[in-house]
C-alpha cells in the first residue's frame, strides 16, 4: 500500500500498523497466500485483512484496467455482487424495527399481488434462501434477457408464475429471486427508492462514501474493470444490465468501505443486538439472513462472497477476534473465497496448504472409474465427476469441467482436491467399498451429496 493512503487509513478508523517479529512472520505468509493467486492475473484486486486495530494487510494487486495499465489500489471501486444481499437483508431488519414489517409475515402482506404459490412464503424465508422460489439466474432466458434493462416489476414477471422448487421453508437453495422480491418489499413498505433508502439507513452515516448502488448509465472516477479467463489470459467481461442483480447484487464498494460496514454492524452502530443476533443465526444451510456462519475451529466466522461478469469477491468477520478480511476482484473466479478462507485460517493459526504446496499421488484409471457419476448436492444442484484421460473432472451444473488431484486416503475416505476452485472433495465409501456419497469441503462449509 501506498504510504500516505496507508497514513490516511490509520487516521481514519483508528487502526495501527502491524509491529514485531511475529506480526512479520504473519504478513509474509499472508502476501505469500495472496500472490499464490496472482500468476498469470488469475486474481486481480484490492486485499484489507485487518485484526483488532492492527492493519495486516492493505494493498491493490494487479490491474484495474488492463487496457490503459492503471494498477489495483486501496481506493479502487469494484462491482460486489452478492455481497449486497447482506445490505438489502439489514435494511429490512430496520425496517422491522420501525415497526412497520415482521419478518415472519407472508409476502403477500406487502405485495398485494404477490402469486398464489408465494401465499405461504415468509420474508424470513427469502432472507435464509428456503423459499422455494426458482432463482431467476438459473432459467434458460435469463442468458438474453438479462442484457437489457427491466423494471422491478418486468424482473418480478420473469420468475414470479413458475412453480415453486420445494415446500416454504423445507430446503436450503440459494436464489437471487429471493432478494428481488425482498427489495420489492423494501420499496413498497418505506414509500423510497431501494438505493435512497440504502444512502439513507447506512451509506450515509457509515460514511461509506465510495459505495452505492450501481446503474448503467454511473460514471465512476476509479472503478475497475471487470474481467474473465479466456485461452490462457483476461478478456474484458460483458455485463448485464445493472437494474437485473439490483437489491441481490449491484453494488459497488471498496475494501475500506467494507471495513466500515464491518466495524458498524459489529459495532452496533447499525442494528439493535436483537437484529444482528437474528441476521448472524445460522438456519438451514448455515446461512442467516443474507450471511453465511460457520464454527471454524471454535471461531464464529460471518461470511459472504459475490460473483457478477467481471467481478468476485468475499467480506469475512470473526467477531471474536475483529477480524476482517476483504477480497475485491476484477477477474471472476473462486479466488476471493478460497483466499478469504485461508487468509482468516492464517490468522486463526489453523493448518492452510497452498494450491503449490500440494502433491497429486498416483492412481490407477481402473481405481478412478468407481468415483465417476452424479451427485445430488441440493433440490437442484448437482455435481459430476467423469474420467477424462488419466485423471477425473467436475462439472457444477453444466458448467466448465475443473479437474481433480488425488489426495489419497484419510480417515478410510479417498479425497481429491479440485485447484480451480481450491476444496476437497471426500468421497464416502459403503460397507463394500463401493461409493454411495461425498462431501465437499467448500471453504468453511461442507456440502453432502448422494450418488444417482
Amino acid at each position: 500500500m501506498r504510504p500516505l493512503a496507508l497514513v490516511a487509513l490509520c487516521a481514519l478508523v483508528g487502526l495501527t500498523p502491524i509491529a514485531g517479529a511475529q506480526d512479520s512472520r504473519l504478513v509474509a505468509r499472508l502476501n505469500q497466500i495472496v500472490n499464490s493467486y496472482t500468476p498469470k492475473n488469475a486474481f486481480m484486486g484490492a486485499v484489507l485483512v485487518i485484526e483488532g486495530d492492527r492493519i495486516l494487510l492493505d494493498r491493490g494487486y494487479g490491474s484495474a484496467d488492463l487496457e490503459w495499465s492503471i494498477p489495483n489500489a486501496p481506493d479502487v471501486e469494484f462491482r460486489l455482487g452478492s455481497l449486497t444481499k447482506q445490505f438489502t437483508a439489514t435494511l429490512i431488519l430496520l425496517l422491522q424495527q420501525d415497526g412497520k414489517l415482521s419478518i415472519h409475515d407472508p409476502v403477500s402482506t406487502y405485495l398485494a399481488d404477490a402469486p398464489k404459490v408465494w401465499e405461504k412464503i415468509t420474508i424470513a424465508e427469502l432472507l435464509g434462501h428456503t423459499s422455494g422460489i426458482p432463482n431467476l439466474t438459473s432459467l434458460k432466458e435469463f442468458g438474453t434477457w438479462r442484457m437489457s434493462p427491466h423494471s422491478v416489476e418486468e424482473e418480478l414477471a420473469f420468475f414470479r408464475d413458475r412453480p415453486l422448487e420445494f415446500e416454504p421453508g423445507s430446503h436450503f437453495d440459494y436464489s437471487n429471486s429471493n432478494y428481488v422480491v425482498l427489495g420489492a418489499i423494501i420499496e413498497k413498505v418505506s414509500g423510497k427508492k431501494y438505493a435512497e433508502l440504502l444512502h439513507e439507513r447506512i451509506l450515509d452515516p457509515l460514511k461509506m462514501t465510495h459505495s452505492g448502488l450501481d446503474t448503467d448509465e454511473l460514471l465512476l472516477p476509479k472503478r475497475a474493470r471487470g474481467y474473465e479467463p479466456r485461452n490462457g489470459g483476461l478478456i474484458p467481461a460483458r455485463s448485464e444490465s445493472m437494474s437485473i442483480p439490483w437489491a441481490a447484487g449491484s453494488m459497488y464498494s471498496t475494501t475500506g468501505d467494507l471495513l466500515k460496514w464491518d466495524h458498524g454492524l459489529f459495532g452496533g452502530k447499525v442494528l439493535s443486538a436483537d437484529s444482528l443476533k437474528a441476521m448472524t443465526t445460522p438456519g438451514k444451510g448455515d446461512y442467516g439472513l443474507g450471511v453465511e456462519i460457520h464454527d471454524v475451529g471454535g471461531n464464529r466466522v460471518i461470511t459472504h462472497g459475490g460473483s457478477i461478469e467481471g467481478f468476485s469477491t468475499n467480506l469475512s468477520y470473526v467477531p471474536d477476534r475483529r477480524i476482517a478480511v476483504v477480497v475485491l476482484a476484477n477477474v471472476i473466479g473462486a479466488a476471493p473465497d478460497s483466499m478469504s478462507r485461508q487468509l482468516v485460517d492464517s490468522i486463526l493459526g489453523r493448518p492452510d496448504t497452498l494450491a503449490s504446496e500440494r502433491k497429486a499421488i498416483p492412481i490407477s484409471k481402473e481405481d478412478l472409474a468407481r468415483f465417476a457419476g452424479v451427485y445430488d448436492l441440493g433440490p437442484t444442484l448437482s455435481l459430476t465427476i467423469a474420467v477424462a484421460g488419466e485423471g477425473l473432472t467436475s462439472q457444477v451444473n453444466g458448467q466448465p469441467a475443473g479437474g481433480l488431484m488425488y489426495q489419497g486416503i484419510q480417515d478410510g475416505h479417498p479425497r481429491f482436491y479440485i485447484p480451480s476452485l481450491n476444496f476437497e472433495i471426500e468421497f464416502v465409501p459403503t460397507a463394500d467399498g463401493s461409493i454411495a456419497s461425498l462431501v465437499a469441503h467448500k471453504n468453511w462449509g461442507d456440502l453432502p451429496g448422494k450418488r444417482h
